[in-house]
């Protein structure tokens, strides 16, 4: 390992071949391996052999529930014709961990903001920025030296789509979250096959860690919708049609689920990061 090269993960795991040459593998025993994760590469080490994969030859699969059966412990990676799974189940989490790695000092093309509170915004264009991250955040840092930076816990959702940049068709990772004014706007993320494939899987495995197993009523979707909507919360009892009371219980039970972040002892909460993107699913079962 050279002098700028710098490790990030050294542990006991496991790998084995999801995709062999082109071929899907039906069943494949796991090989234990030592897992050596740098800022350059991967490096499986077995049986005295090393095999170093360069984060510039991997692509993360569009569905990665298809290779593996658990996506919190378990990374597939595309090489080529093959498709190996990595795990290290004693270890950091491989999925964030890698991802953070192949994306660390990336320069990406990005819209900022691309949609401020629902609204397109049509003068935002796109331009290059440095996407850094660590364990709780990401930055987006320009050539100018503005910098604009967005906590974990602030993104809500996350969508792959293909869209125009720059005259071309390209994959765009669309990341809502909110913005230092408290307000919900849209960041869009795209670059290179591999840039967008990481990308969607780091904040796609960012938002899936947070949120927990969680059954809403009837009633209880249809305040969080309202909240989404824009509907005060004062206004709440006479918009969904019952009473201050049940209100009150319902933003307590969406305070313990994490959906809302209280702005007064009494009645008045605002929706957070988790609370829209609960809200966005609410309304897509509709």
């Amino acid at each position: 390992m050279s002098e700028e090269e710098r490790k990030l993960l050294d542990a006991a795991g496991d790998y084995r071949y999801a995709v062999r040459d082109g071929e899907r593998v039906a069943e494949s025993d796991w090989q234990s391996c030592r897992v050596v994760l740098t800022d350059k590469r991967l490096v499986l080490a077995a049986d005295g052999s090393n095999r170093s994969i360069p984060h510039g030859k991997v692509i993360i699969p569009d569905d990665p529930g298809e290779f593996v059966d658990d996506t919190a412990g378990e990374i597939p990676i595309r090489i080529g014709s093959n498709v190996i799974v990595v795990s290290t189940p004693d270890a950091e989490d491989i999925t964030l961990a890698y991802c953070r790695a192949n994306l660390a000092g990336a320069v990406l093309l990005v819209r900022h903001p691309a949609v401020v509170g629902g609204v397109v915004q049509d003068d935002a264009e796109w331009t290059k920025a440095r996407f850094l991250v660590d364990d709780e955040s990401f930055s987006l840092q320009y050539p100018d030296g503005q910098q604009v930076a967005c906590a974990f816990e602030d993104v809500g959702t996350v969508d792959v789509e293909s869209r125009t940049v720059m005259d071309s068709q390209r994959r765009v990772v669309e990341i809502e979250h909110t913005d230092p004014e408290g307000r919900s706007v849209e960041t869009y993320l795209s670059g290179t096959e591999r840039h967008t494939s990481v990308l969607g899987t780091l904040f796609e495995q960012i938002v899936d860690a947070r949120d927990g197993e969680y059954e809403l009523s009837e009633t209880e979707s249809q305040v969080l919708m309202a909240l989404y909507s824009g509907v005060s919360p004062f206004e709440m009892a006479d918009f969904v049609g019952i009473s201050v009371d049940e209100v009150e219980e319902i933003y307590q039970r969406l305070l313990t689920l994490g959906a809302v972040d209280e702005v007064r002892t009494r009645t008045e909460v605002t929706l957070n990061a988790q609370g829209r993107n609960m809200a966005s699913e609410a309304m897509s079962e509709q």
